[in-house]
């Protein structure tokens, strides 16, 4: 009797499990899409992080600077790198934080650590992606986090992405981190709560 239980628990379980990630984890709201010349938010989540580099340096731990190097050299020699944390509530799609070419995609193995520790934007997997317009550019980092162990691109090189278009997923809790240029005027803060494709993150 007492195996039959357990067996019983485990399958409710098993099921409610099935549930949650079929029909909570992965569902995939329509969203508002702003209209205007502004850069809006690729993740649902929370603000963790608004760090200022300038010549690609910025204020990290000194372990970190040769990759902050690589992150921002593509985008500007001045700017901003805003951490968006995903946990495992939130929605985990993906979107076009602007309109214009995927410059190029790269997928960098690394760590799985916690993605509300500072070192997880550099040291954990992540996809990084180029976008440019006529005279803009900026780069968005899918970063997998200790539950989150896949990033599944739906872009490839070379395509035109309109902006709030869905670019990925990330399965679980995680972090997407966005690369401006300092000729943009942020319009969000430490501590807020953003969603993909309505948030406006800044204006151009």
């Amino acid at each position: 009797m007492i195996v039959i239980d357990a067996l019983i628990i485990l399958i409710v379980v098993f099921v409610l499990f099935l549930f949650f990630y079929k029909f909570y984890f992965l569902r995939n709201p329509s969203r508002q899409i702003p209209f205007g010349d502004n850069i809006i938010s690729p993740a649902d989540g929370l603000i963790t992080s608004i760090k200022k580099f300038n010549k690609n340096k910025v204020n990290i731990n000194k372990r970190f600077l040769g990759k902050a190097k690589s992150f921002t050299k593509d985008v500007s020699d001045s700017g901003y790198m805003v951490s968006i944390f995903m946990n495992v509530f939130d929605v985990h799609f993906n979107r076009a934080p602007m309109s214009g070419i995927v410059k190029y995609i790269v997928h960098s193995k690394g760590k799985f650590l916690n993605a509300l520790k500072p070192e997880s934007t550099f040291e954990n997997e992540n996809v990084q992606i180029l976008f440019q317009s006529k005279n803009f550019k900026l780069k968005t980092i899918q970063i997998a986090g200790l539950v989150a162990r896949r990033i599944v691109p739906f872009i490839k090189k070379n395509d035109k992405i309109i902006k709030g278009q869905r670019i990925g997923l990330i399965k679980l809790g995680s972090q997407v981190t966005i690369i401006l240029s300092d000729k943009v005027k942020l319009k969000v803060v430490k501590g807020q709560r953003v969603l993909a494709g309505e948030t406006i993150i800044a204006e151009k």
